[in-house]
């Protein structure tokens, strides 16, 4: 299809992409298994450049004889367009993956092989327990073909997996979450997962009441990854040029160069990091004020956008490195967060704890201030309350209102960091590899009344 597509093209240049995607799911509530099933997809996107014009068209599920079409309505909005402003020659001699033809390989329920047995005893353990479990268990497959007219031959194959586990007492008044991403199912322990789960529904059995304040707070590496997932979409060096943004100095420029915290933080991302691989090349379906359709096929290698506390980069294009002076660093698929050598586990700084909240997870973040990045969202399925090391009960739901670049400042502790699931984004970015952290003073804005 892509080397059809090309072939079709009446434009100047051009860029194809096709995505075949197949996914494969188990369901699951009150320690049954609901559904289970497998689904395929397929999206072409064909972008014609006619000048300095650009014309995108995107369709899924593009039959051979529609193809020409497809073609020919990016072809004619190129030819519409006003010039793009971040045109740049495409890239060539970018080279071809050695697997540009080779058949995609789908998905398919096998890949719970081994994880589908031990769900089905861990429903068993709980039963017994007086637990029940929801949730789901998804794996896909996303196989991305980008070509052009000046030889660009790039294919990407990424797996995808992610668990979301919610356990509940019989009565349905106590609730615990937790979830993991994974590459393949392989490395998922359910039942370490449900032991966790069932240990949290044991604290909550003591319910306290706590007024809105600021208070010390223990972060658990998925709230760390819903903030600085956050961050870096707000990373865009040509917002910050524009004075949009937290990123952005006053009297002109971005503030790379600054120290964000005093602590040796370093938040960087990795195409080829273990357990969080992702695409080495930027596939960039649509122009935005972060990515450039013209940038299609340049190489991505490792970056820190924050290292050891200070700015270091932001999300750049070619068009927005050349207004900036700043290197060329686009967007990359995976998040990493590390707070230096030592760092302590979640388990061992709840010891170190004299009285602070710990949360679970972070739900419905919303942006309330662009300029400070400050953030609100609520706490759900579980908050607890530790005193002299030890977690003595559940308290009450809180909305907070937080900025993420402000918190890096403020941190007192960052611990070992290991691989996580973002709640609140897993649906748009999951590999990520986070810490937890000590806040000394979250601000917990409001009482919740959710449960």
């Amino acid at each position: 299809m892509v080397e059809r597509a090309l072939e079709l093209s009446q434009a100047d240049d051009c860029v194809v992409i096709a995505d075949e995607g197949s996914t494969a799911n188990l369901r699951f509530a009150g320690n049954t298994l609901t559904t289970n099933g497998v689904a395929r997809s397929s999206q072409l996107t064909v972008i014609s450049i006619v000048g300095a014009g650009v014309g995108v068209v995107s369709r899924a599920a593009v039959r051979p004889e529609q193809l020409a079409e497809v073609v020919a309505a990016a072809d004619e909005a190129a030819r519409e367009a006003q010039p793009a402003e971040d045109a740049r020659p495409l890239l060539e001699g970018a080279g071809s993956s050695a697997a540009w033809a080779e058949p995609v390989l789908p998905t398919s329920i096998g890949v719970f092989g081994d994880f589908a047995p031990a769900l089905g005893e861990t429903f068993a353990a709980a039963e017994a327990g007086g637990r029940k479990l929801y949730g789901f268990a998804e794996h896909t497959l996303t196989t991305s073909f980008v070509g052009s007219s000046k030889g660009l031959r790039l294919r990407h194959d990424q797996p995808t997996g992610r668990l979301e586990l919610n356990a509940k007492s019989a009565d349905l008044k106590r609730s615990a979450w937790t979830g993991v991403a994974t590459r393949d199912f392989s490395d998922v322990d359910v039942a370490a997962l449900d032991s966790t789960l069932a240990q949290r529904l044991e604290w909550a059995k003591n319910r306290i009441d706590l007024p809105a304040g600021r208070y010390e707070t223990l972060l658990p590496p998925s709230a760390v990854a819903d903030l600085m997932i956050y961050m870096f979409w707000s990373a865009g060096a040509r917002d910050a040029l524009d004075g949009r943004t937290v990123f952005s100095k006053a009297g002109g420029g971005t503030r790379v160069g600054e120290r964000l915290s005093q602590l040796p933080i370093t938040l960087s991302s990795d195409p080829a990091a273990p357990g969080v691989q992702c695409a080495p090349f930027v596939t960039a379906h649509a122009a935005s004020r972060r990515s450039s359709v013209f940038d299609n096929g340049l190489p991505l290698a490792a970056t820190d956008w924050v290292r050891d506390g200070t700015l270091s980069a932001l999300l750049q294009t070619r068009y927005s490195a050349e207004l900036s002076g700043l290197p060329v660093t686009p967007a990359i698929d995976n998040l990493i967060m590390r707070g230096g050598e030592g760092g302590r586990s979640l388990e061992e700084m709840i010891a170190s704890t004299e009285r602070g909240l710990l949360v679970t997870c972070l739900w419905y973040i919303r942006e309330v201030d662009p300029q400070t990045l400050l953030l609100t969202g609520l706490t759900r399925d579980g908050v607890y309350l530790v005193e002299h090391g030890e977690v003595v009960g559940e308290v009450n739901n809180f909305r907070f209102n937080e900025s993420p670049v402000d918190l890096l400042g403020r941190l007192t502790e960052v611990g070992e960091s290991r691989q996580t699931l973002p709640r609140e984004w897993n649906d748009y970015f999951s590999r990520t590899i986070m810490p937890p952290v000590r806040v000394p003073d979250f601000n917990m804005s409001t009482v919740s009344q959710a449960n």
